[in-house]
């Protein structure tokens, strides 16, 4: 039987078990995936013993991302670009770790506008400055997108994230202050939130966008409420938006076929299975 696991501390909100849990019993898979929480302190020592335990791997969450970039033996391009790893696994008895969220949220982004859809996109504005603002920058640098403007409440994170991707992209990317937001909405064809703005529990992320384009997609990677404060701002100006649930499902694929040998489906009774304990949780 091959086990997996989602380390984190806390770990209990992880929907990622169940994700895996459908796929395992979807495919027909004799498999586990569990829930493990290991303390910041453990977590070295963790990483450094899972495989003595029957674990062929699993995915790492908040707030071990940083550490297993600096605790792998091996990284992806995708991991060194982004600067943190979700992902871990056993190969020829080396541990590598990648990023997945990168690949995760631009395959939420084509699932859900359609292909080309970066063709009508030539400014893009980035809300935060963490570790998701810098994968979702990295996969959108990979697209015919001219500049990319990143905004964080802590002016300097913005501009280490900058300095730390600007290289070897076409895409320019730029930094804006806060309180220059109301400049740079008119421009932006695509806004992403990657704060936790918004998120149950958490103030709301006051934008106003009635001045965005007309055709301007806003993307949210919250997916707890689904439709966070900004995307009913969104769709009252008229705007397409796009979920955070899309990307939390399509980053899980990478893993688990590294872990399990099966290239998994996104479908829509998965994404309904979380819907419904989100739901539920409330």
């Amino acid at each position: 039987m091959t086990k997996a696991f989602v380390v984190g501390h806390p770990i209990k909100h992880s929907r990622s078990p169940l994700i895996h849990g459908y796929w395992l019993e979807r495919y027909g898979l004799d498999g586990s995936y569990d829930r493990i929480d290991v303390a910041p302190v453990n977590f070295g020592d963790f990483l450094k013993g899972f495989r003595s335990k029957g674990y062929a791997g699993g995915n790492v969450t908040i707030p071990h991302k940083e550490m297993a970039f600096f605790n792998v033996e091996r990284r992806t391009a995708q991991a060194e670009r982004v600067g943190a790893v979700n992902t871990v696994w056993i190969e020829d008895g080396v541990l590598w770790g990648d990023n997945t969220d990168v690949a995760g949220f631009m395959a939420h982004l084509d699932a859900s506008l359609g292909t080309g859809w970066e063709q009508d996109v030539e400014t893009v504005l980035v809300l935060g400055a963490g570790g998701a603002a810098r994968a979702v920058v990295a996969g959108l640098q990979d697209r015919p997108i001219k500049r990319i403007f990143v905004a964080n409440r802590t002016p300097s994170k913005a501009e280490d994230l900058a300095r730390d991707l600007r290289s070897g992209s076409p895409v320019g990317l730029e930094t804006s202050a806060w309180e220059a937001l109301p400049r740079v909405i008119p421009h932006a064809r695509l806004i992403v939130n990657t704060t936790s703005l918004g998120m149950a529990g958490q103030p709301p992320l006051a934008l106003d966008l009635s001045r965005a384009p007309r055709k301007a997609i806003v993307a949210d990677i919250v997916y707890v409420p689904i439709e966070t404060p900004l995307l009913a701002a969104a769709s009252a100006e008229g705007l397409r938006t796009v979920d955070g649930l899309g990307m939390l499902l399509h980053q899980a694929v990478p893993g688990f076929r590294r872990w399990f040998g099966v290239t998994p489906e996104v479908t829509p009774e998965l994404r309904g299975l979380i819907l419904a304990d989100i739901e539920g949780a409330r």
